[in-house]
């Protein structure tokens, strides 16, 4: 293992003991068509799910139905990052994402079908929820080919980034169209960000070869080496440290409603509470991608994810909403340990292994996300949301400092897929 220290070299090769801005990234070539793309997926993906679910509540009239379309977009991850996750390897990398993209198109060009029953709206949205990991863990794998060094560091920034920008105005912008489109006018719209996202990752990046190859069932060696990669210490401890602290911070955000109903704040304050951990984490990227050095940016890692969740620990006072804000705001301006920790990943994973391991690190994170958010919501069935709120900062620290102790004591140790 190199020490994340020191500078060291990704992939590509090229010194990433420099600090460069992001504007360094935009002047790779293959990195603008893949960034618009992106763009292109998360309004599509966010204006699908809006639209489809008040298709879904006019057509039967069922709250619960509908909120089953947000559900959805969780619960398949763990399927596709175990049974799938093969594909962002064996294939070139082009081919993988522009076909994802083509079929999510033709999934959601297929809900705007009238008459289109109910169960078939669900299970095209189970299809495009189970393309998605493969689509996020290939783009993810495929960086590394692009950007070499810091600009990888700074690619992923961006990508989370926009990612953030999303959950604060995205929501709100789908309502907006649909106050002029149908649901089913929106979901072709939908359809055709998916084909311009197609059309730029095809025309806008090069045809490069597959990571590896593989002669077995994909699914059967999908699940081997999503085992293999767990089963190494140091790649189980990058890939806990991903997962357990976000599957905390999600309790805060899928209680926003109790939460405002129960503290009187209204809508506005419902969607200010919804906004604030999201504005945090970009503010957060930001400020680290652009002041810090990658060496300053490995040694906030640890001490920053340590006290990421004590913010939340003071909804133990049941805030009012500002003060609210400001520990939401505060929860988020501690992401900034993921530019550190996106190095380090990155240099550990072996490259033939590297399109299965981010399409795993995705599926566990959307998966365990879900699962915060259910056990929260159970919680808040029988405890005040500010109590269940400050219980996920306690339990949340506590869990975080167990997988720290597991990352600092493999940071010595090379991972065995890379020897």
């Amino acid at each position: 293992m190199k020490d994340a220290d020191n500078a060291t070299t990704t992939p590509g090769g090229a010194d990433s003991g420099s600090t460069i801005g992001y504007g360094a990234v935009f002047s790779v070539r293959e990195f603008r068509p893949i960034f618009a793309a992106h763009v292109l997926s998360l309004l599509g993906g966010v204006l699908a799910e809006v639209a489809l679910a008040v298709l879904i509540f006019a057509e039967t009239g069922s709250a619960v139905l509908s909120a089953l379309v947000f559900a959805l977009t969780y619960l398949p991850y763990a399927l596709s990052g175990l049974l799938l996750s093969g594909i962002a390897d064996r294939y070139p990398s082009r081919r993988v994402l522009v076909s994802c993209d083509v079929l999510s198109c033709g999934c959601v060009a297929a809900m705007a079908i009238p008459g289109a029953p109910v169960v078939l709206l669900f299970v095209l949205r189970v299809a495009v929820s189970l393309i998605a990991p493969l689509f996020t863990g290939t783009r993810a794998a495929s960086l590394a080919d692009i950007l070499e060094g810091e600009r990888y560091v700074l690619g992923r920034s961006l990508v989370r980034i926009v990612a953030q920008g999303s959950q604060i105005a995205g929501f709100g912008l789908g309502g907006l169209v649909l106050v002029w489109l149908t649901p089913r006018s929106a979901l072709l719209l939908t359809a055709c960000t998916f084909a311009g996202s197609a059309l730029l990752l095809r025309l806008g990046t090069a045809d490069r070869p597959a990571r590896a190859t593989g002669s077995g069932r994909l699914m059967r060696e999908s699940i081997a080496s999503a085992g293999r990669l767990m089963a190494d210490p140091r790649i189980r401890a990058l890939l806990l440290m991903w997962w357990v602290p976000p599957m905390f911070f999600i309790v805060a955000e899928g209680l926003a409603a109790p939460f405002a109903k129960a503290a009187g704040i209204g809508t506005v304050g419902f969607g200010l509470f919804l906004a604030a951990m999201p504005a945090g984490t970009a503010v957060s990227e930001v400020l680290a991608g652009t002041l810090l050095s990658p060496a300053a940016r490995d040694r906030i890692v640890l001490p920053l994810a340590a006290v990421s969740l004590l913010p939340l620990v003071l909804f133990a006072l049941d805030p009012s909403l500002p003060l609210a804000l400001v520990l939401l705001v505060l929860t988020g301006l501690c992401a900034a340990y993921a530019l550190g920790m996106d190095r380090w990943f990155v240099d550990d994973v072996p490259d033939q292994m590297r399109g299965q391991a981010m399409s795993l690190l995705g599926a566990g994170l959307m998966t365990l996300q879900g699962l915060g958010i259910t056990v929260g919501g159970a919680l808040a069935e029988w405890a005040p949301p500010y109590a269940v709120i400050a219980g996920s900062g306690v339990g949340g620290t506590l869990s975080v400092v167990l997988v720290l102790r597991m990352v600092r004591r493999t940071r010595a140790v090379p991972a065995a897929l890379a020897a």
